[in-house]
C-alpha cells in the first residue's frame, strides 16, 4: 500500500505591470501567503511585462518537490485573464509534467474580506476609524473606480461592490466609472457626477496594486479638482496588502483545500470544456516574460499621429473575432506583443474608451476603433474643444 505524503504548494497568479512598484507589491501578497501557511512553499508569477513569470513560479514550486499545486488567480473579478490565460498556462504546465497535479481555484470576487478591506481603505482617507465609523456620510458622494474590461459580468460586479459599500457605508450618492475598456471613462464620468453638486467627493479605486491606471486616475482627479476649488475631492488609496485582502487570498487557498468551491464547475474545469468545445482562442503567448530592454527595442511609441496602418501581428492569434479593422495608425507597430485582449462591442461609445484615445490607451484597443472614430477623437484632441470630454482638454 502507498503511504507516500504528497507535497503540497501554493502558486499566486497575478497579471503583471510594467511598472515595478506593482511588482514589488504583488510579492507582498505571497508574503503575507507564507505566514498564513509556514509549512507550504509559495510563489507567485505573472502573465505579462513581469518577472518571475507564471512559468518561473510553477517551476520552483517543482525543484522544491512540490506535486500537487494550489493556483489561485490574483484578479479581483473573473475576467479574460482569469478565465481563460491562466487556466491555460496552468493546463499546458501540467501536461507537460507528469505526475504534477494543478487545482486552480476562484477570483477573489466580493467576497467580505474584500469588500471590508475596500471601506477601510476609504475610510483611512477620510480620516475615520473603519473599527468605530460615523452613522452616515449622507453629504459625500462615492465614485467607486473599476478596472473596466470586455467582459461584462465583471463590469456587474464592480457596480454591485459600489452599491454594496455605498449602503453600508451612508453615502449621499454612489456611482462607479471605469479606468479600461467599458463606460463610462473616469474623466467624462467625473465629469457628469460633479453636476449633482456634491461638496465633498471620494474618488476610490478597487484596484489590488499600483500601475499606469492608478496613476492616470489621479492625474484625472487632479486636473478636475484644480478646475473645480469648490468641491473637495479625496484619493483613497488602493487595496494593496492590506491584511483583510490576504485574509481573502487565504480563504480561496483553503477553498481549494478543502473542496468547498462554491460553484459547480471551478474555473479550471470551465475553461477545460469550453477549450474542448472550441469556445476559446487561447493566447499562448502569455507568460512568456520577455525582458524590458527587449521590449523597449520594439519601441511602442503611442504618440498617435495618425495615419492609421494597422498591420498588427500578434503572432497571427489576435484576430480580434474577425473585426479585421483596416486602420491605418502609424505607432511603428511591427511588433509581436505579449498582450491580449477580448472584442468589446461598445468599443465606439461615447462616455467610453475613445475618450482616453491620445494617453497611450493600449494598442489591442486601438485596433477596435474605427478609422472615422479616431479622426474625429483626434480633431476634438487638437482643437481642445471646450465642453468635450475631461480627457480631451488641453
Amino acid at each position: 500500500m502507498n503511504n507516500k505524503v504528497v507535497k503540497k504548494g501554493i502558486m499566486v497568479c497575478g497579471h503583471g505591470s510594467r511598472d515595478k512598484d506593482a511588482e514589488m507589491e504583488f510579492s507582498l501578497v505571497a508574503e503575507g501567503l507564507k505566514k498564513r501557511f509556514p509549512d507550504l512553499p509559495v510563489e507567485y508569477g505573472f502573465l505579462e511585462y513581469s518577472a518571475p513569470n507564471i512559468h518561473m513560479g510553477l517551476n520552483s514550486l517543482i525543484n522544491q518537490g512540490v506535486e500537487h499545486i494550489y493556483a489561485v488567480p490574483g484578479m479581483l473579478f473573473a475576467a479574460t485573464h482569469a478565465k481563460n490565460d491562466i487556466p491555460s498556462v496552468l493546463t499546458t504546465f501540467e501536461e507537460k509534467n507528469e505526475g504534477l497535479q494543478v487545482s486552480y481555484g476562484k477570483e477573489l470576487g466580493l467576497q467580505e474580506p474584500m469588500i471590508n478591506a475596500f471601506q477601510a481603505r476609504i475610510y483611512e482617507s477620510l480620516g475615520l476609524d473603519a473599527d468605530n465609523p460615523p452613522a452616515e456620510l449622507y453629504d459625500t458622494m462615492l465614485v467607486v473606480v473599476g478596472r473596466g474590461t470586455s467582459d461584462t459580468q465583471a463590469n456587474a460586479e464592480a457596480a454591485k461592490l459600489t452599491r454594496i459599500v455605498s449602503e453600508n457605508m451612508g453615502f449621499g450618492w454612489a456611482d462607479t466609472v471605469y479606468s479600461g475598456v467599458t463606460y463610462p471613462s473616469v474623466g467624462v464620468g467625473l465629469e457628469k457626477l460633479i453636476k449633482l453638486d456634491y461638496k465633498r467627493i471620494v474618488v476610490a479605486p478597487y484596484f489590488l496594486f499600483t500601475g499606469r491606471l492608478i496613476k492616470r486616475i489621479s492625474g484625472y482627479v487632479d486636473k478636475i479638482a484644480k478646475e473645480n476649488p469648490s468641491i473637495e475631492f479625496i484619493n483613497t488609496p488602493y487595496l494593496r496588502d492590506h491584511e483583510k485582502v490576504i485574509d481573502a487570498f487565504e480563504v480561496r487557498v483553503r477553498d481549494i483545500m478543502d473542496n468547498t468551491q462554491s460553484s459547480e464547475e471551478d474555473l479550471m474545469a470551465i475553461f477545460k470544456r469550453r477549450l474542448a468545445a472550441g469556445e476559446i482562442d487561447v493566447h499562448h503567448h502569455h507568460a512568456e516574460y520577455q525582458d524590458p530592454a527587449t521590449e523597449q527595442a520594439h519601441s511602442h511609441n503611442h504618440d498617435h499621429s495618425h495615419s492609421h496602418d494597422h498591420a498588427h501581428s500578434h503572432g497571427n492569434e489576435h484576430s480580434h473575432n474577425e473585426h479585421s479593422h483596416d486602420h491605418s495608425h502609424s505607432h511603428d507597430h511591427a511588433h509581436v506583443e505579449p498582450h491580449s485582449h477580448g472584442v468589446y462591442k461598445h468599443i465606439a461609445h461615447p462616455l467610453g474608451p475613445r475618450t482616453m484615445i491620445g494617453e497611450g490607451i493600449c494598442c489591442c484597443f486601438m485596433s477596435q476603433f474605427p478609422q472615422a472614430l479616431l479622426d474625429e477623437e483626434m480633431e476634438r484632441i487638437n482643437n481642445g474643444v471646450q465642453g468635450e470630454a475631461l480627457a480631451h482638454r488641453k
